[in-house]
């Protein structure tokens, strides 16, 4: 085992680097709500909002090959046999899952979209226990999938008026469905990097999807209002930056360690997109709402028991 394979197995490091990617991921919340108004794009604009997040990640595909480039003193080109593998993860990684994503979030709160999204660690290892046979059931990580669903289903339920179970498809549901998509990215991402460097898989995908993504927003009569000014272009680069980033170190942590190891700690990205969420887009009250309090306590034991289970080593 080489030292840098040693070291990013060590528990100290992987909560290290998966706190900055949770960090990154919870901004990307309020990021997007924010870009929304800097651009001008409403809720009900689905294929505006389908341009917009096409822009950010050809822009972050586009920074992830110009760093590598850089690093290796050469231009990184998709590696021999690569490209169908690029492209199936392009689809899980960025066209589904953020299309669901950009039109769930313009139809709900950035604390519910953050509390939601740290179920895709409990998908990941529902999908890697029992669907893909990569890793053994363990006692922990069934209490931790039951309490972090559990949340989930609290965090929709209002204590304070007659509506009760609040569940809608357009933001929820979407919501939910981009974490599955995610979920199948993580689990493509470990396979593939088996045979292709995580970083190339990366930056490419994300300029396939993102290019997809804009042309079909921008053909289907998406449009942004284009003088947002120096801090919306810097915002811009910030989100690309968030998935240039982010993507690239969970990928290399899935490539070394089991994906269960890694999935359970997306509890800090609902824990950051919440506070974020709080502070920049004045949803305090929100935050603070019992239910959501509830939801955020249980997403986060769920994941803690589920890190204390034995790593299972992947095949």
């Amino acid at each position: 085992m080489s030292e840098e394979v040693k070291a990013i197995n060590r528990t100290g490091v992987i909560l290290l680097l998966a706190m900055v990617c949770c960090f990154l991921w919870g901004s990307a919340t309020p990021s997007i709500k924010t870009g929304y108004e800097m651009f001008a794009i409403q809720g009900d604009d689905t294929w505006s909002i389908i341009l917009f997040a096409g822009i950010r990640f050809f822009l972050a595909g586009v920074l992830v090959i110009a760093f590598e480039s850089f690093r290796q003193k050469r231009i990184v080109l998709p590696e021999a046999g690569s490209v169908p593998s690029i492209v199936k993860l392009s689809l899980a990684q960025t066209i589904i899952q953020y299309f669901f994503f950009y039109v769930g979030l313009a139809h709900t709160s950035g604390v519910t979209g953050t509390i939601l999204s740290g179920s895709g660690g409990f998908i990941s290892i529902i999908l890697a226990c029992f669907v893909l046979r990569m890793e053994s059931l363990s006692v922990n990580k069934i209490v931790g999938v039951v309490l972090g669903f559990a949340g989930i289903i609290i965090m929709n339920i209002s204590f304070t008026g007659a509506t009760g179970f609040h569940f809608s498809l357009l933001g929820e549901g979407f919501i939910l469905l981009s974490q599955i998509s995610y979920s199948l990215s993580g689990i493509m991402v470990k396979r593939y990097s088996r045979r292709y460097s995580v970083t190339m898989l990366s930056g490419y995908q994300f300029m396939l999807g993102g290019l997809v993504m804009a042309i079909v927003g921008f053909a289907a009569g998406g449009r942004m209002q284009m003088d947002a000014g120096l801090v919306g272009y810097v915002l811009l680069v910030y989100m690309a930056l968030i998935s240039a980033v982010a993507y690239t170190l969970w990928g290399t942590l899935l490539k070394y360690n089991p994906v269960s190891r890694v999935a359970i700690f997306n509890f800090l990205t609902p824990l950051w997109g919440t506070i974020l969420s709080a502070i920049f887009l004045g949803e305090v009250a929100e935050a603070l709402q019992i239910n959501k309090m509830i939801a955020l306590l249980l997403v986060s034991l769920g994941i803690y028991i589920v890190n204390r289970a034995p790593a299972t080593r992947q095949e």
